[in-house]
């Protein structure tokens, strides 16, 4: 297998125990509390998603921001450093989008870009590479120092699985915008990848800022293992506000109105 897991219930025994858009809505409910906790408190919380390509990291972050305020909570998801980025300090493109007070920051990959895909593929040399491994956990530890509640995912998944998902993006031309060709090359260096991980973990999960891996051989079972855990890690109490009685609504006055012929009115083409 590609991974080291535990065994893992199949589709039948999981579908037995739950009901998934049921469970996934109580977990929203408690992302709510959480981020009202956070608001309140002016916690800084930033949480990293890693792992192989098609592991659901996309996935469980949709999930995750769906019942959230995006003022509040939102998503990091950066592209091919410019020409000045690569000149400067490897971390600072990555600093600039930490969270404040009272924000939820989510990392859809991350300075481990550096660990992955620049190692295997060779777009860092073996300097830098070394040197990543080396800072990364002073790094990590200064921002858990400064107040950052630091949390950290991979991924894992399997090569056959990895291969059904590369195929039905293929087919499916809404998805199909997620291959690009440097998932294709990473399909053909997966033990290259698999070194690389575990030598990464070797470095960077350390007792102050650890890794924590999801199975995510079955999707809907691992995005709702993942926000169950990261509720977990952070206590908190419920701070919602208390359900209110809508008032009644005062009169409506007779004042001229500008008539619908002078308005642009979006067609009914349904409904």
């Amino acid at each position: 297998m590609g991974f080291d897991m535990v065994k893992r219930p199949t589709s039948v025994e999981t579908k037995k125990r739950y009901d998934y858009e049921e469970e996934l809505e109580n977990l929203h409910l408690e992302l709510m509390k959480l981020q009202e906790w956070v608001k309140a408190k002016g916690l800084k919380v930033l949480v990293l998603f890693e792992g192989r390509d098609t592991a659901g990291k996309g996935g469980v972050i949709k999930r995750i921001i769906e019942p959230l305020n995006p003022r509040l909570c939102r998503v990091v998801a950066l592209t091919t450093p410019t020409e000045r980025e690569r000149t400067q300090w490897y971390f600072q493109r990555y600093v600039a989008h930490l969270p404040a007070a009272g924000e939820l920051v989510l990392f859809d990959r991350s300075w481990y870009n550096r660990a992955g895909v620049e190692h295997v593929m060779g777009f860092c040399t073996e300097e830098e590479y070394i040197e990543f491994l080396r800072a990364t956990p002073v790094f990590e530890e200064m921002l858990i120092r400064s107040g950052i509640i630091l949390v950290k995912y991979w991924f894992s998944v399997s090569p056959e699985e990895q291969d059904k998902r590369f195929k039905e993006r293929m087919k499916n031309p809404l998805k199909r915008w997620k291959l690009s060709p440097m998932d294709l090359a990473s399909r053909a260096k997966w033990d290259d990848y698999s070194r690389a991980k575990d030598d990464m973990f070797k470095w960077t999960d350390t007792p102050v800022s650890p890794w924590y891996v999801v199975d995510a051989e079955d999707q809907k079972v691992a995005r709702l293992n993942c926000i169950k855990h990261f509720l977990t890690l952070i206590e908190y109490e419920d701070l919602q506000p208390p359900e209110v009685e809508l008032p009644p609504r005062p009169p409506v006055g007779e004042i001229p109105r500008l008539p619908l012929a002078r308005q642009n009115l979006v067609p009914h083409w349904y409904g």
